[in-house]
Protein backbone atom coordinates (compact mmCIF):
# COMPACT_ATOMS: atom_id res chain seq x y z
CA UNK A 1 0.00 0.00 0.00
CA UNK A 2 1.05 3.88 -0.40
CA UNK A 3 2.60 5.30 2.85
CA UNK A 4 1.43 9.18 3.49
CA UNK A 5 4.32 11.84 3.93
CA UNK A 6 4.29 14.34 6.22
CA UNK A 7 3.32 16.85 3.72
CA UNK A 8 -0.19 14.80 3.41
CA UNK A 9 1.49 13.29 -0.36
CA UNK A 10 1.44 9.61 -0.90
CA UNK A 11 4.41 7.78 -2.06
CA UNK A 12 4.69 4.22 -4.09
CA UNK A 13 6.80 2.10 -2.35
CA UNK A 14 9.58 0.28 -3.77
CA UNK A 15 9.07 -2.43 -6.45
CA UNK A 16 12.67 -3.73 -5.92
CA UNK A 17 13.43 -5.18 -1.83
CA UNK A 18 16.20 -7.23 -2.85
CA UNK A 19 19.71 -6.36 -2.41
CA UNK A 20 20.56 -3.22 -4.15
CA UNK A 21 24.25 -3.83 -4.26
CA UNK A 22 24.03 -7.39 -6.70
CA UNK A 23 22.56 -5.22 -9.41
CA UNK A 24 23.99 -2.85 -12.08
CA UNK A 25 23.56 0.73 -11.16
CA UNK A 26 21.48 1.66 -14.14
CA UNK A 27 18.93 -1.13 -13.15
CA UNK A 28 19.19 -0.31 -9.28
CA UNK A 29 18.43 3.26 -10.17
CA UNK A 30 16.02 2.45 -12.33
CA UNK A 31 14.21 0.13 -9.80
CA UNK A 32 14.42 2.77 -6.87
CA UNK A 33 11.59 5.23 -6.97
CA UNK A 34 13.10 7.53 -4.44
CA UNK A 35 16.27 7.92 -6.66
CA UNK A 36 16.16 10.86 -8.46
CA UNK A 37 17.67 11.15 -12.00
CA UNK A 38 21.57 11.29 -11.96
CA UNK A 39 23.88 11.34 -14.70
CA UNK A 40 26.48 9.77 -13.07
CA UNK A 41 24.80 6.48 -11.26
CA UNK A 42 27.45 5.52 -8.51
CA UNK A 43 28.89 1.93 -9.03
CA UNK A 44 27.51 -0.94 -6.82
CA UNK A 45 29.66 -3.91 -5.36
CA UNK A 46 28.66 -6.21 -8.48
CA UNK A 47 30.05 -3.10 -11.07
CA UNK A 48 33.08 -2.99 -9.17
CA UNK A 49 33.31 -6.77 -9.46
CA UNK A 50 32.70 -6.82 -13.02
CA UNK A 51 34.92 -4.01 -14.02
CA UNK A 52 37.41 -5.23 -12.10
CA UNK A 53 37.33 -8.30 -13.90
CA UNK A 54 37.04 -6.87 -17.45
CA UNK A 55 40.21 -4.92 -16.12
CA UNK A 56 42.02 -8.37 -15.74
CA UNK A 57 40.34 -9.95 -18.70
CA UNK A 58 42.23 -6.76 -20.82
CA UNK A 59 45.80 -7.30 -19.17
CA UNK A 60 45.90 -10.98 -19.24
CA UNK A 61 44.81 -10.82 -23.28
CA UNK A 62 47.51 -7.91 -23.97
CA UNK A 63 50.22 -9.72 -21.89
CA UNK A 64 49.62 -12.62 -23.98
CA UNK A 65 49.60 -10.37 -27.06
CA UNK A 66 52.44 -8.26 -25.88
CA UNK A 67 54.80 -11.83 -25.90
CA UNK A 68 53.67 -12.79 -29.26
CA UNK A 69 54.79 -9.55 -30.75
CA UNK A 70 58.22 -9.16 -29.35
CA UNK A 71 59.15 -12.95 -30.55
CA UNK A 72 57.49 -11.98 -34.09
CA UNK A 73 60.38 -11.59 -36.31
CA UNK A 74 57.51 -9.30 -38.92
CA UNK A 75 57.48 -6.91 -36.37
CA UNK A 76 59.52 -4.01 -36.23
CA UNK A 77 60.50 -3.15 -32.82
CA UNK A 78 59.54 0.31 -33.05
CA UNK A 79 55.69 -0.78 -33.40
CA UNK A 80 56.28 -3.50 -30.78
CA UNK A 81 57.12 -0.13 -28.17
CA UNK A 82 53.74 1.49 -30.06
CA UNK A 83 51.93 -1.59 -29.83
CA UNK A 84 52.60 -1.85 -26.23
CA UNK A 85 52.39 1.48 -25.11
CA UNK A 86 48.80 1.62 -26.64
CA UNK A 87 48.17 -1.69 -25.10
CA UNK A 88 48.85 -0.24 -21.79
CA UNK A 89 46.69 2.60 -22.36
CA UNK A 90 43.85 0.86 -23.24
CA UNK A 91 43.97 -1.19 -20.27
CA UNK A 92 43.44 1.53 -18.09
CA UNK A 93 40.72 3.16 -20.29
CA UNK A 94 38.32 0.23 -19.75
CA UNK A 95 37.69 1.82 -16.37
CA UNK A 96 35.93 4.63 -18.82
CA UNK A 97 33.40 2.18 -20.36
CA UNK A 98 30.54 3.04 -17.95
CA UNK A 99 30.55 6.37 -18.18
CA UNK A 100 31.71 6.86 -22.21
CA UNK A 101 30.73 3.52 -24.22
CA UNK A 102 30.29 4.88 -27.56
CA UNK A 103 33.53 6.94 -27.23
CA UNK A 104 35.49 4.25 -25.98
CA UNK A 105 34.77 2.03 -28.85
CA UNK A 106 34.97 4.42 -31.82
CA UNK A 107 38.69 5.19 -30.34
CA UNK A 108 39.59 1.39 -29.69
CA UNK A 109 38.41 0.84 -33.76
CA UNK A 110 41.87 2.57 -34.66
CA UNK A 111 43.59 1.56 -31.85
CA UNK A 112 42.68 -2.30 -32.58
CA UNK A 113 43.78 -1.60 -35.76
CA UNK A 114 46.88 -0.46 -34.90
CA UNK A 115 47.55 -2.11 -31.96
CA UNK A 116 47.42 -6.22 -31.15
CA UNK A 117 47.72 -6.02 -27.24
CA UNK A 118 44.89 -3.55 -27.20
CA UNK A 119 42.31 -6.28 -28.57
CA UNK A 120 40.86 -7.57 -25.10
CA UNK A 121 39.98 -4.09 -24.24
CA UNK A 122 38.98 -3.38 -27.68
CA UNK A 123 36.49 -6.61 -27.10
CA UNK A 124 35.41 -5.11 -23.38
CA UNK A 125 34.34 -1.60 -25.05
CA UNK A 126 32.45 -3.52 -27.90
CA UNK A 127 30.28 -5.74 -25.21
CA UNK A 128 29.75 -2.41 -23.07
CA UNK A 129 28.41 -0.96 -26.40
CA UNK A 130 25.91 -3.58 -26.55
CA UNK A 131 24.91 -3.74 -23.26
CA UNK A 132 24.68 -0.20 -22.70
CA UNK A 133 23.27 1.80 -26.14
CA UNK A 134 21.07 0.87 -29.13
CA UNK A 135 21.57 -1.61 -31.60
CA UNK A 136 22.71 1.19 -34.45
CA UNK A 137 25.59 1.93 -32.96
CA UNK A 138 26.55 -1.13 -32.22
CA UNK A 139 26.16 -2.44 -35.94
CA UNK A 140 28.18 0.51 -36.82
CA UNK A 141 31.02 -0.09 -33.94
CA UNK A 142 30.94 -3.95 -34.81
CA UNK A 143 30.81 -3.67 -38.34
CA UNK A 144 33.78 -1.61 -38.51
CA UNK A 145 35.60 -4.32 -36.26
CA UNK A 146 34.62 -7.06 -38.98
CA UNK A 147 35.66 -4.95 -42.37
CA UNK A 148 38.91 -4.52 -40.17
CA UNK A 149 40.17 -7.97 -39.45
CA UNK A 150 40.69 -9.15 -43.03
CA UNK A 151 42.58 -6.06 -43.39
CA UNK A 152 44.67 -6.05 -39.99
CA UNK A 153 45.99 -9.47 -40.36
CA UNK A 154 47.09 -9.21 -44.03
CA UNK A 155 49.20 -6.72 -42.35
CA UNK A 156 50.06 -8.07 -39.43
CA UNK A 157 49.87 -11.95 -40.50
CA UNK A 158 49.87 -14.46 -37.63
CA UNK A 159 52.67 -16.58 -37.15
CA UNK A 160 50.62 -19.93 -36.25
CA UNK A 161 47.18 -19.89 -38.45
CA UNK A 162 46.68 -19.31 -41.97
CA UNK A 163 44.48 -15.63 -42.99
CA UNK A 164 40.95 -17.23 -42.95
CA UNK A 165 41.24 -19.55 -40.24
CA UNK A 166 42.17 -16.08 -38.10
CA UNK A 167 39.75 -13.98 -39.60
CA UNK A 168 36.94 -16.37 -39.09
CA UNK A 169 38.27 -17.01 -35.88
CA UNK A 170 38.34 -13.22 -35.19
CA UNK A 171 34.29 -12.57 -36.38
CA UNK A 172 33.24 -15.83 -34.40
CA UNK A 173 34.69 -14.31 -31.24
CA UNK A 174 33.44 -10.46 -32.51
CA UNK A 175 30.11 -11.82 -33.25
CA UNK A 176 29.82 -13.95 -29.58
CA UNK A 177 30.84 -10.54 -27.05
CA UNK A 178 28.13 -8.68 -29.45
CA UNK A 179 25.19 -11.20 -28.94
CA UNK A 180 26.08 -11.47 -25.28
CA UNK A 181 26.13 -7.76 -24.88
CA UNK A 182 22.95 -7.54 -26.68
CA UNK A 183 21.28 -10.93 -24.48
CA UNK A 184 22.20 -8.63 -21.20
CA UNK A 185 21.03 -5.40 -22.32
CA UNK A 186 17.43 -7.15 -23.57
CA UNK A 187 17.60 -9.07 -19.87
CA UNK A 188 17.82 -5.77 -18.69
CA UNK A 189 15.27 -3.83 -20.55
CA UNK A 190 12.64 -7.07 -19.78
CA UNK A 191 13.34 -6.54 -15.67
CA UNK A 192 12.62 -2.37 -16.43
CA UNK A 193 9.66 -3.60 -18.41
CA UNK A 194 8.27 -5.51 -15.75
CA UNK A 195 8.87 -2.76 -13.44
CA UNK A 196 6.91 -0.58 -15.32
CA UNK A 197 3.83 -2.63 -15.36
CA UNK A 198 4.06 -3.47 -11.97
CA UNK A 199 4.33 0.30 -11.01
CA UNK A 200 1.22 0.85 -13.93
CA UNK A 201 -0.82 -2.35 -12.21
CA UNK A 202 -0.50 -0.57 -8.62
CA UNK A 203 -1.51 2.88 -9.61
CA UNK A 204 -4.30 1.62 -11.49
CA UNK A 205 -5.60 -0.53 -8.90
CA UNK A 206 -4.63 2.58 -6.30
CA UNK A 207 -6.99 4.88 -8.77
CA UNK A 208 -10.01 2.19 -9.24
CA UNK A 209 -9.90 1.84 -5.18
CA UNK A 210 -10.43 5.98 -5.10
CA UNK A 211 -12.62 5.79 -7.63
CA UNK A 212 -14.63 3.14 -6.01
CA UNK A 213 -14.42 5.49 -2.71
CA UNK A 214 -15.76 8.36 -4.66
CA UNK A 215 -19.23 6.83 -5.85
CA UNK A 216 -19.60 5.35 -2.51
CA UNK A 217 -19.40 9.01 -0.97
CA UNK A 218 -21.29 10.39 -3.61
CA UNK A 219 -24.24 7.51 -3.07
CA UNK A 220 -23.92 8.39 0.83
CA UNK A 221 -24.23 12.03 0.57
CA UNK A 222 -27.23 11.83 -1.96
CA UNK A 223 -28.95 9.07 0.65
CA UNK A 224 -28.37 11.85 3.50
CA UNK A 225 -29.45 14.82 0.97
CA UNK A 226 -32.78 13.06 0.76
CA UNK A 227 -33.05 13.26 4.40
CA UNK A 228 -31.98 16.56 4.55
CA UNK A 229 -34.26 17.56 2.43
CA UNK A 230 -36.71 16.33 4.13
CA UNK A 231 -35.68 17.78 7.76
CA UNK A 232 -35.69 20.98 5.90
CA UNK A 233 -39.62 20.65 4.22
CA UNK A 234 -40.70 19.78 7.71
CA UNK A 235 -38.96 23.37 8.59
CA UNK A 236 -40.93 25.00 6.10
CA UNK A 237 -43.85 24.12 6.90
CA UNK A 238 -43.84 24.79 10.68
CA UNK A 239 -42.61 28.28 9.74
CA UNK A 240 -45.41 28.84 7.21
CA UNK A 241 -47.72 27.71 9.47
CA UNK A 242 -46.55 29.98 12.83
CA UNK A 243 -46.43 33.21 9.86
CA UNK A 244 -50.09 32.66 8.79
CA UNK A 245 -51.47 31.79 12.09
CA UNK A 246 -49.68 34.13 14.51
CA UNK A 247 -52.69 34.30 17.09
CA UNK A 248 -52.67 30.23 17.27
CA UNK A 249 -52.86 28.65 20.63
CA UNK A 250 -49.85 28.81 22.82
CA UNK A 251 -50.12 24.91 22.77
CA UNK A 252 -49.49 24.77 19.09
CA UNK A 253 -47.31 27.22 18.81
CA UNK A 254 -45.10 25.18 21.44
CA UNK A 255 -45.26 22.36 19.09
CA UNK A 256 -44.73 23.80 16.13
CA UNK A 257 -41.31 25.47 17.64
CA UNK A 258 -40.35 22.13 19.09
CA UNK A 259 -40.63 20.29 16.03
CA UNK A 260 -38.78 23.34 14.11
CA UNK A 261 -35.52 23.27 16.72
CA UNK A 262 -35.60 19.51 16.75
CA UNK A 263 -35.73 19.30 12.84
CA UNK A 264 -33.18 21.92 12.28
CA UNK A 265 -30.84 20.04 15.20
CA UNK A 266 -31.78 17.12 12.49
CA UNK A 267 -30.64 18.48 9.46
CA UNK A 268 -27.61 20.08 11.03
CA UNK A 269 -26.65 16.99 11.76
CA UNK A 270 -27.40 15.35 8.50
CA UNK A 271 -25.29 18.22 7.21
CA UNK A 272 -22.20 17.94 9.13
CA UNK A 273 -22.23 13.81 8.31
CA UNK A 274 -22.79 14.96 4.55
CA UNK A 275 -19.90 16.92 4.94
CA UNK A 276 -17.49 14.58 7.38
CA UNK A 277 -18.04 12.00 4.45
CA UNK A 278 -17.30 14.35 1.58
CA UNK A 279 -13.99 15.24 3.01
CA UNK A 280 -13.13 11.64 4.57
CA UNK A 281 -10.90 8.97 2.77
CA UNK A 282 -13.01 6.44 3.12
CA UNK A 283 -16.76 6.26 3.70
CA UNK A 284 -17.39 6.30 7.18
CA UNK A 285 -19.55 3.75 8.38
CA UNK A 286 -19.32 4.44 11.90
CA UNK A 287 -22.20 6.97 11.80
CA UNK A 288 -25.60 6.84 12.26
CA UNK A 289 -27.31 3.52 10.96
CA UNK A 290 -29.76 4.02 8.10
CA UNK A 291 -33.43 3.64 8.08
CA UNK A 292 -34.87 0.87 6.54
CA UNK A 293 -38.17 -0.55 6.11
CA UNK A 294 -38.92 -0.67 10.12
CA UNK A 295 -38.55 2.95 10.34
CA UNK A 296 -41.10 3.53 8.28
CA UNK A 297 -43.84 3.65 11.16
CA UNK A 298 -41.69 6.18 12.26
CA UNK A 299 -41.50 8.18 9.64
CA UNK A 300 -45.33 8.20 9.22
CA UNK A 301 -45.68 8.99 12.96
CA UNK A 302 -43.21 11.67 12.25
CA UNK A 303 -44.93 13.27 8.98
CA UNK A 304 -48.51 13.26 11.17
CA UNK A 305 -46.66 15.56 14.40
CA UNK A 306 -46.22 17.93 11.62
CA UNK A 307 -50.06 18.08 10.76
CA UNK A 308 -50.02 15.80 7.94
CA UNK A 309 -53.00 13.17 7.06
CA UNK A 310 -50.74 10.16 6.23
CA UNK A 311 -52.79 6.76 6.18
CA UNK A 312 -50.36 3.85 6.08
CA UNK A 313 -50.84 0.34 4.21
CA UNK A 314 -48.28 -2.07 5.43
CA UNK A 315 -48.62 -5.46 4.37
CA UNK A 316 -45.26 -7.14 4.69
CA UNK A 317 -45.48 -9.24 7.52
CA UNK A 318 -41.57 -9.03 8.89
CA UNK A 319 -39.97 -6.03 7.73
CA UNK A 320 -36.97 -6.99 9.17
CA UNK A 321 -36.51 -9.81 6.51
CA UNK A 322 -35.86 -7.21 3.90
CA UNK A 323 -32.67 -6.91 2.28
CA UNK A 324 -31.23 -3.39 3.98
CA UNK A 325 -30.49 -2.41 0.91
CA UNK A 326 -34.07 -3.25 -0.33
CA UNK A 327 -35.27 -1.87 2.57
CA UNK A 328 -33.56 1.40 2.70
CA UNK A 329 -34.34 1.95 -1.20
CA UNK A 330 -38.18 1.68 0.25
CA UNK A 331 -38.15 3.88 2.93
CA UNK A 332 -36.94 6.63 0.69
CA UNK A 333 -39.21 6.33 -2.04
CA UNK A 334 -42.07 6.61 1.07
CA UNK A 335 -39.74 9.75 2.57
CA UNK A 336 -39.39 11.47 -1.15
CA UNK A 337 -43.44 10.57 -1.79
CA UNK A 338 -44.70 12.48 1.28
CA UNK A 339 -41.94 15.07 1.15
CA UNK A 340 -43.60 15.87 -2.13
CA UNK A 341 -47.08 15.67 -0.98
CA UNK A 342 -46.22 18.16 2.06
CA UNK A 343 -45.02 20.25 -0.48
CA UNK A 344 -47.40 20.52 -3.60
CA UNK A 345 -50.59 19.01 -2.30
CA UNK A 346 -50.31 20.51 1.30
CA UNK A 347 -53.59 19.73 3.62
CA UNK A 348 -54.30 16.54 1.56
CA UNK A 349 -54.72 13.01 2.83
CA UNK A 350 -51.62 10.79 1.90
CA UNK A 351 -51.84 7.00 1.40
CA UNK A 352 -48.17 5.11 1.55
CA UNK A 353 -49.18 1.09 0.77
CA UNK A 354 -46.02 -1.19 0.91
CA UNK A 355 -46.49 -5.26 -0.22
CA UNK A 356 -44.74 -7.79 -1.05
CA UNK A 357 -43.30 -11.40 -0.02
CA UNK A 358 -40.01 -13.00 -0.62
CA UNK A 359 -39.68 -14.19 -4.38
CA UNK A 360 -42.53 -11.42 -5.25
CA UNK A 361 -40.50 -8.39 -5.24
CA UNK A 362 -41.66 -5.18 -2.82
CA UNK A 363 -44.23 -2.46 -3.69
CA UNK A 364 -43.73 0.96 -2.72
CA UNK A 365 -46.71 3.22 -3.41
CA UNK A 366 -47.61 6.87 -2.09
CA UNK A 367 -50.57 8.78 -3.54
CA UNK A 368 -52.07 11.78 -2.67
CA UNK A 369 -55.40 13.95 -3.81
CA UNK A 370 -55.45 17.10 -6.06
CA UNK A 371 -54.88 19.71 -3.36
CA UNK A 372 -57.61 22.27 -2.61
CA UNK A 373 -56.75 25.60 -4.24
CA UNK A 374 -53.59 27.14 -5.92
CA UNK A 375 -50.25 25.74 -4.86
CA UNK A 376 -47.34 27.94 -5.42
CA UNK A 377 -44.40 26.45 -7.05
CA UNK A 378 -41.38 24.93 -5.54
CA UNK A 379 -37.93 25.49 -6.62
CA UNK A 380 -36.22 22.79 -7.67
CA UNK A 381 -39.13 20.33 -8.25
CA UNK A 382 -38.14 16.95 -9.71
CA UNK A 383 -34.51 17.07 -8.86
CA UNK A 384 -35.61 14.31 -5.60
CA UNK A 385 -37.65 11.87 -8.13
CA UNK A 386 -34.84 11.99 -10.56
CA UNK A 387 -31.92 11.03 -7.93
CA UNK A 388 -34.82 8.53 -6.73
CA UNK A 389 -35.49 7.08 -9.66
CA UNK A 390 -31.63 6.40 -10.32
CA UNK A 391 -31.71 4.69 -6.71
CA UNK A 392 -34.37 2.74 -7.41
CA UNK A 393 -32.70 1.41 -10.90
CA UNK A 394 -29.38 0.71 -9.04
CA UNK A 395 -31.11 -1.40 -6.62
CA UNK A 396 -32.68 -3.39 -9.70
CA UNK A 397 -35.81 -2.36 -9.47
CA UNK A 398 -38.01 0.61 -11.02
CA UNK A 399 -39.66 3.78 -9.89
CA UNK A 400 -42.96 5.44 -12.27
CA UNK A 401 -44.30 8.58 -10.88
CA UNK A 402 -46.99 10.76 -12.45
CA UNK A 403 -50.72 12.56 -11.72
CA UNK A 404 -53.46 10.31 -11.18
CA UNK A 405 -56.75 10.30 -12.89
CA UNK A 406 -58.27 12.59 -10.48
CA UNK A 407 -55.80 15.41 -10.62
CA UNK A 408 -53.53 13.84 -7.69
CA UNK A 409 -50.26 12.39 -7.76
CA UNK A 410 -48.73 8.65 -7.52
CA UNK A 411 -45.29 7.66 -6.69
CA UNK A 412 -45.15 3.96 -7.36
CA UNK A 413 -41.69 1.80 -7.09
CA UNK A 414 -40.99 -1.41 -7.57
CA UNK A 415 -37.82 -3.59 -5.71
CA UNK A 416 -36.30 -7.15 -6.17
CA UNK A 417 -36.61 -9.44 -3.04
CA UNK A 418 -35.10 -12.79 -3.85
Amino acid sequence: MPTVRDDGTTREPPVFTGRRWWLPSAVADELDPDAGPSARPRRTARDWLVDFSCFLLAVAIAFAAADSVRHDPHTPHVLAVVDQALGVLACGAVWLRRRHPLALAVAMIPVGFVSNTSGGAGMVALFTLAVHRPFRYVVWAGGSTLALVPVFYWLRPDPDLPLPGVVAFSAVLTLSVVGWGMFVRSKRQLMLSLRDRARRAETEARLRAEQAQRLAREAIAREMHDVLAHRLTLLSVHAGALEFRPDAPRDEVARAAGVIRESAHEALQDLREIIGVLRAGDPDDAGRPQPNLAALEALVAESREAGMKVVLAHHVDDPAAVPASVGRTAYRIAQEGLTNARKHAPGTEVTVTVTGAPGQGLVVRVRNPAPEGEVPHVPGSGQGLIGLTERATLAGGTLRHGPTPGGGFEVRGRLPWG
